[in-house]
C-alpha cells in the first residue's frame, strides 16, 4: 500500500484495491490496454487510477519490496478501518490469519493483510490523521 494513500471514497469502506505482481511493467500494459487505467509510480508502488479523479488502487512490484507471508501474484480488496491492530485481533478471533501484522507508516498510514477462514486475502487500512 501507498505511503500516499488516503480514502479516496469517504464513507465507503471497500475504497482501495492492489494487485501483486512481479512484473508491474506487464500489469500496467495489460490493465491499461483492457480497462484504460493510468498509472504513477510512487517510490517501489505503482499508483492506479481506474477511472474518477485520483488514484483508487497500486500494483506492488512483489520482487521489490519482499512480502513475507504473502504470495508473489494476488488481487485485494482494502478496506478501511478504524483500528488496524484491533481489526487483526478481530480476525484471528473470527477464524482468519494475520498474513502481515499492523505496520504505521512515517505518514501515518497504518495497513495489514490478513486472510479469511477460506483463505482469501484482505488489505486493511487506517488513512493518516487529518
Amino acid at each position: 500500500m501507498s505511503d500516499t494513500t488516503t480514502n479516496p471514497h469517504p464513507g465507503r469502506p471497500v475504497s482501495w484495491f492492489e494487485i501483486g505482481t512481479p512484473d508491474a511493467a506487464a500489469a500496467q500494459a495489460f490493465y491499461g490496454q483492457v480497462f484504460g487505467w493510468s498509472f504513477a509510480q510512487d517510490g517501489e508502488y505503482v499508483l492506479v487510477t481506474a477511472g474518477g479523479e485520483g488514484p483508487s488502487g497500486g500494483i506492488q512490484d512483489t520482487t521489490l519490496s519482499g512480502h513475507p507471508g504473502r504470495p508473489d501474484r494476488y488481487a485485494v480488496i482494502c478496506i478501511e478501518v478504524p483500528d488496524v491492530a484491533a481489526s487483526c485481533v478481530a480476525a484471528e478471533d473470527a477464524g482468519g490469519k494475520v498474513l502481515v501484522p499492523s505496520q504505521t507508516m512515517d505518514t501515518g498510514l497504518s495497513f495489514a493483510y490478513i486472510t479469511d477462514p477460506a483463505g482469501n486475502q484482505v488489505g486493511l487500512f487506517s488513512p493518516p490523521a487529518s
